[in-house]
């Protein structure tokens, strides 16, 4: 199954180069159907897709990680985007042993001191609840684009993700910054109020400040790290 997914993958880059973020989609959604799903940050990018989704079909899987640290505004906008589209994300905890365990031997902030610390919090924290999210599935659909971080230059619009061993698909890929702010405002999605005070990435709330004028979009994640290594572990595919 893997080495038959794994030539999908190729064939749904060849594919997808040619079509729209929405075309993208709808292929996934017919040719899967409930083995694709989508991880939402709640983010702008993943507000987008979340519309797109609900008009291709209201039976579309979405989930949603919630590490326990998450800034106020993001579970507002979780309940007005449930209330807009009249479903439910399906919300993933960590293990609450493993939380217990981490702040006991490391501190509540450990993240702070080291690497090592911030990315062991990450793997507790979000990585352990994705593999449970992503489990019996084909397909995880993203909401990254190239232009957010270094590290994400060369991603393609379907790749085949080794780590979590699951196509995965990134239908905005080569939008800009510009033309996702046009459709959320043609078509009145909500979004997370922290994007208008200066967070254009929104992570949990210890490790996510806001950008100055001129700042790269993620500069704000783990802003005490070199740009090269800010990635939770989520997409790192290897």
């Amino acid at each position: 199954m893997t080495k038959a997914l794994k030539r999908i993958a190729d064939q749904y880059n060849e594919m997808f180069s040619g079509l729209s973020a929405t075309e993208i989609l709808q292929k996934i959604i017919e040719t899967h159907s409930a083995k694709a799903v989508f991880s939402t940050s709640l983010g702008v990018e993943d507000q987008v897709i979340t519309h797109m989704l609900m008009q291709i079909s209201q039976d579309a899987s979405i989930f949603t990680l919630d590490t326990g640290r998450m800034f106020p505004e993001t579970y507002e906008v979780l309940e007005k985007t449930e209330a807009r589209y009249g479903m439910r994300i399906k919300v993933y905890f960590p293990d609450y042993k493993a939380v217990e365990h981490m702040v006991q031997t490391r501190g509540i902030n450990l993240f702070y001191y080291s690497i090592e610390n911030r990315k062991f919090c990450c793997q507790i924290r979000k990585i352990e609840p994705l593999k449970r999210a992503l489990k019996g599935q084909e397909v995880w659909i993203t909401g990254l684009r190239r232009e957010q971080s270094p590290t994400r230059q060369d991603m393609r619009y379907a790749e085949w993700d080794e780590g979590h061993r699951i196509i995965k698909v990134n239908p905005l890929l080569d939008w800009s910054e510009s033309q996702v702010w046009d459709f959320v405002r043609d078509n009145n999605i909500p979004y997370n109020s922290l994007h208008d005070k200066g967070f254009p990435s929104i992570g949990c709330q210890p490790c996510t400040r806001a950008v100055e004028s001129g700042e790269d979009i993620r500069a704000g994640r783990w802003w005490w790290e070199n740009p090269d290594t800010k990635e939770c572990g989520l997409h790192k595919g290897k």
